[in-house]
Parts: structure tokens; C-alpha cells; sequence
């Protein structure tokens, strides 16, 4: 008897949308907040802005600061 070949599913499995774990989005806010300073010719003075306007905007893009309802 022959083995059966697995057939190929037609559809395709929906991934549900998960939150970057903390590390991952600390990484991206660093990275964001290190291109605001470079923006600004990393003058001096301007780094807790930087972090605090990166962060602001990533936890907006990603939903991270929202509470689950």
C-alpha cells in the first residue's frame, strides 16, 4: 500500500494580532528616539524628548498603550 501524500490546505491560517513583547519595543523606541537625535544634530539636552516623542508615537502605531476593553 502506498502512503497517502498530505494534502495542501486551500486556506490559509489567520495569525491573531499580537503587541511586541517589551524588549522588542524598547529596542524600536531607542532606535526611533536615536534617529530624532540624529535629526537634530544630537545637540544636547534633547534626549528625554527624543525617548518620550518616540515612544508616544510607537505605542500609538502599535496600540501598545491602549487597555483591552
Amino acid at each position: 500500500m502506498k502512503p497517502r501524500a498530505a494534502k495542501a490546505s486551500s486556506q490559509a491560517i489567520e495569525m491573531p494580532q499580537t503587541r511586541p513583547n517589551t524588549a522588542l519595543l524598547q529596542a524600536r523606541i531607542a532606535e526611533a528616539a536615536y534617529y530624532r537625535a540624529e535629526r537634530r544634530g544630537f545637540a544636547p539636552g534633547g534626549e528625554i524628548e527624543d525617548w518620550l516623542a518616540a515612544e508616544a508615537e510607537l505605542m500609538a502605531r502599535t496600540g501598545a498603550g491602549e487597555r483591552a476593553s
